[in-house]
């Protein structure tokens, strides 16, 4: 029996990615063994596959290092390195020693798979490694072409899979017993472009007009399926959450995590321009004033990027009052880091990296408060959560113990509260409902199940 290990770095659409080929090659006889095993004394991988991010430059050294470890690990095996810094820096990750095979363009993903020996191509997979939830790719390709990213270099081509096609994943991974599914993609906004033209419902996205998505159909049609479980979609653009989008949230609130990711990345308007967004700050507040008036204590989270170039500390105090005012979540704090191959990278005014580190202080003590500010609106509520791990596991393995009670339980709530309480193990998975009392220290609320 050969033997598979897999290494993903980056987002939620390349650990579906690496998933998927895992499944076709277990499908021909692979067993896939994480590095814990071979360190315990398991013998070596015979294939090694490494699925990369290069959203920024820490991004490529990190993959670049875990590639050169494999290989240094694993000099027998064969080690085949794909995703977005494949893309991009093909060439450089060719040389590195023991790399036996680069992938380029995802188009030859095929091809690899039938080299591999795969004669199958399953339409999507039925189980997600070890974890608890599972990630539902729906859409590729982003063109957004905002000053910052790298991405639409690397997945310029939009592609939208079938609704029926999800549709059919989605009941797999239900009946495999998954009780929340995330719904993901590199752009959602643009799910329904680059539809297949033989799909039966390829003549909704015929008709889209631009800004039009075709998520609000798929959510319609995923909340219809039988079984014990929600969705959650996992970022779209502010003004993505469409009426239409937020009818079909509010009509199924018991399928569909009233939680939106809305990425505003600054809320100054210069510093927006800078970035080439396209909307206004005002925009951006008007649509989370137009989430919060359609759904039931919607929690918001965001990105937010500190010291972009020609940042000044007015642009700064901009964001964090806007932050303060909308009340988000939970803020994604980050320090701009010069992007080769994006405009913003030669930017003049570039921002030094101690008044970055000092901007990524003050916002995300201002960004806690608002967390915080929140999580108290949700206590003396009854909440569902996702039972995820007992005790201090990592929240997002599925850790299943035995069925014996007064453990520790923790889990995510639809409105994405990490939410603790106590009771059986066999939890584990599910989902369950607790009845919040107080907030402890980092962000966790407490309860009893109910």
């Amino acid at each position: 029996m050969p033997l598979l290990r897999t290494i993903t770095l980056g987002c939620k659409v390349n650990q579906y990615e690496t998933e998927y080929v895992r499944h076709c090659l277990e499908s021909i006889g692979y067993h896939t063994v994480e590095q814990g095993d071979t360190d315990a004394g398991e013998p070596s991988p015979d294939l090694i596959l490494v699925n990369t991010c290069t959203v920024t430059a820490e991004s490529d050294s990190k993959c670049r290092k875990l590639i050169r470890r494999a290989a240094r690990e694993h000099p027998d095996a064969r080690l085949i390195v794909i995703g977005c810094l494949a893309t991009h820096a093909a060439e450089r990750i060719a040389a590195i020693e023991g790399v036996d095979r680069v992938l380029a363009d995802r188009a030859e993903l095929p091809e690899l798979l039938a080299d591999l020996g795969v004669t199958h191509l399953p339409s999507g997979i039925d189980r997600f490694a070890q974890r608890s939830r599972a990630f539902v790719k729906i859409q590729d390709g982003c063109v957004a072409g905002c000053a910052y990213c790298i991405i639409p270099k690397v997945r310029s081509k939009l592609s939208s899979r079938p609704i029926e096609t999800v549709e059919d994943e989605a009941r797999r991974l239900i009946d495999a017993g998954y009780r929340e599914l995330v719904l993901t993609g590199i752009h959602l906004g643009y799910y329904g472009r680059g539809y297949p033209d033989d799909s039966p419902t390829a003549d909704l996205a015929a008709g889209l007009s631009p800004g039009e998505s075709l998520l609000p159909e798929l959510l319609a049609r995923l909340v219809q399926l039988d079984g014990e479980f929600r969705l959650r979609i996992s970022s779209i653009e502010a003004t993505e959450a469409t009426d239409r989008l937020l009818d079909v949230m509010a009509a199924a609130a018991d399928r569909i995590c009233p939680h939106l990711h809305l990425s505003m990345q600054s809320g100054s308007d210069p510093v927006l321009k800078g970035m080439r967004r396209r909307q206004s700050a005002e925009v951006f507040e008007r649509c989370c004033d137009r989430v919060r008036e359609r759904l039931e204590l919607p929690a918001l989270t965001t990105d937010i990027i500190v010291g972009f170039p020609g940042e000044t500390d007015e642009d700064h105090e901009t964001t964090c009052r806007a932050v303060e005012r909308i009340g988000f979540a939970k803020v994604h704090a980050f320090r701009f880091s010069p992007r080769e191959g994006t405009p913003a990278a030669t930017m003049a005014g570039q921002i030094t990296k101690q008044v970055k580190r000092e901007r990524l202080a003050e916002l995300e003590q201002r960004a806690e408060a608002t967390r915080r500010a929140y999580y108290d609106t949700l206590l003396g509520r009854r909440e569902q959560f996702m039972v995820e791990s007992t005790g201090d596991a990592s929240p997002d393995l599925l850790t299943i113990g035995g069925s014996e009670t007064n453990v520790t339980l923790r889990g995510t709530s639809a409105r994405y509260a990490m939410i603790e309480t106590t009771g059986p193990a066999d939890l584990v998975g599910r989902l369950a409902t607790a009845a919040l009392d107080h907030q402890t220290d980092p962000g966790v609320l407490q309860g009893r199940l109910n």
